[in-house]
């Protein structure tokens, strides 16, 4: 089930990207990068943050009842504060936001928009964080199979009636309908009573969701700014069609690595939230990277391969610049997933902050040898960027996590 509804959020991938690309070209890609990467970081305040919490606590008290409802109701009641608080900062800062983000008052409206749905998005994350926590796969995966779909069909139509203004919009709105059907599939489920997540605020549940709501702001905002800083700095250095490339490469990147990542959060987080003894999580590591490294080998020399034709299959040949950028974009991506499965240790067991150190040093890092390697490289510069940020990550990573992957080594010494 996994597979079909990461296939078919594949698919819609595809068929959008090739489809906007075609009509806006590498400047409206990287238009379409800055606001999604602003989006990721108003999203994540306005949920709280407290999502991997959910599904951490929910997953570890999913037999009882008493003890999981304090920390649905301290989400819901978080989730609807900070997202009606993010509202009405954008509506308010619209025209602020549209100029500082895509450099032009004229998209003013599209932020309007955002503010005014992106409290149904928060809903909507805080409902599939707590159908994972319930491992309740098949609910979970329809709510994604569907969302993919939606929005699809958002792109699509709003793309081809009004050029980057529709595909700036469809980015921003889709969550609303999903949540309208997330909320549908979920009405039957033993969980989904009033009183669960309606009641008395619980302090000390909100705490504990407070260390999560921690490492995902910050998160979200290091990663997205990190991004926001490089596709400026290539703009203003090089071009706005340099940066559209650029974004067009991180595009196939989160495509592919969508089959690691949804399974990652799926089944290894709430999987890790269980084990209580080193011995334990030691085996599900290597387990997992059994299972990562062949995949992601075989999958990088793949689309290494065939870089060619899958940009002409999934772009335009004003993106044909874009092969010079796989080499080191998908050397990055093996370490980057290398480094991600020690990093879910570090939300499991609520490490908040070793986390968020490590998120400021990886994208940090990142954002800092990007920028120095631009200047010569252009933006294959950033690719060499992201690929030495993702092996210093791991390196790092591997020596925090030392006792935990060689004991016996360790014992030795």
């Amino acid at each position: 089930m996994n597979g079909v509804g990461i296939f078919i959020k594949m698919l819609s991938s595809l068929v959008s990207i090739k489809v906007i690309a075609s009509i806006i070209g590498p400047a409206g890609i990287a238009l379409i990068g800055q606001l999604n990467n602003f989006s990721t970081i108003i999203l994540s305040i306005s949920n709280g943050g407290i999502n991997s919490g959910v599904t951490k606590y929910v997953a570890e008290y999913r037999e009882s009842p008493k003890k999981y409802s304090l920390f649905l109701r301290a989400g819901t009641q978080i989730t609807l504060a900070f997202s009606v608080i993010m509202s009405i900062v954008l509506i308010v800062k619209a025209g602020y936001f549209s100029e500082l983000i895509l450099h032009d008052r004229k998209y003013i409206s599209v932020i309007y928009i955002f503010g005014f749905t992106v409290i149904f998005y928060a809903l909507n994350a805080l409902l599939i964080s707590v159908l994972n926590g319930f491992k309740e796969y098949k609910r979970y995966l329809v709510a994604n199979i569907l969302g993919s779909l939606i929005g699809l069909a958002f792109s699509l139509i709003l793309v081809l009636k009004f050029g980057i203004i529709g595909a700036l919009i469809s980015a921003v709105t889709f969550q609303s309908v999903v949540f309208l059907l997330t909320l549908w599939l979920v009405r039957n489920a033993k969980w989904f009573t009033w009183e669960a997540f309606v009641g008395k605020f619980s302090k000390p549940a909100a705490i504990k969701l407070g260390h999560y709501s921690l490492m995902a702001i910050v998160t979200a905002t290091v990663v997205s700014t990190s991004q926001l800083i490089v596709r400026g700095y290539i703009t203003s250095s090089q071009s706005i069609v340099e940066a559209g490339l650029w974004e067009g490469m991180n595009r196939i990147s989160s495509m592919y690595l969508l089959i690691i990542v949804t399974s990652l959060s799926v089944y290894f987080l709430p999987r890790l939230s269980e084990l209580k003894t080193i011995p334990e999580i030691r085996k599900e590591i290597f387990s997992v990277y059994k299972l990562i490294i062949p995949f992601m080998m075989l999958s990088t020399l793949v689309i290494f391969s065939l870089r060619k034709f899958i940009i002409h299959i999934l772009f335009t040949s004003q993106f044909a610049g874009m092969q010079n950028l796989f080499g080191f974009q998908l050397t990055g991506d093996i370490l980057k997933m290398s480094g991600w499965v020690l990093g879910y240790i570090l939300v499991a067991k609520a490490m908040t902050r070793v986390f968020i150190i490590m998120e400021f040093v990886g994208y940090g890092v990142f954002a800092l040898l990007s920028v120095y390697f631009i200047g010569s490289y252009g933006a294959l510069g950033a690719t060499i960027g992201y690929a030495l940020s993702q092996l210093i990550y791991l390196l790092i990573m591997i020596v925090i996590f030392r006792k935990t992957l060689f004991p016996s080594k360790n014992k030795a010494s």
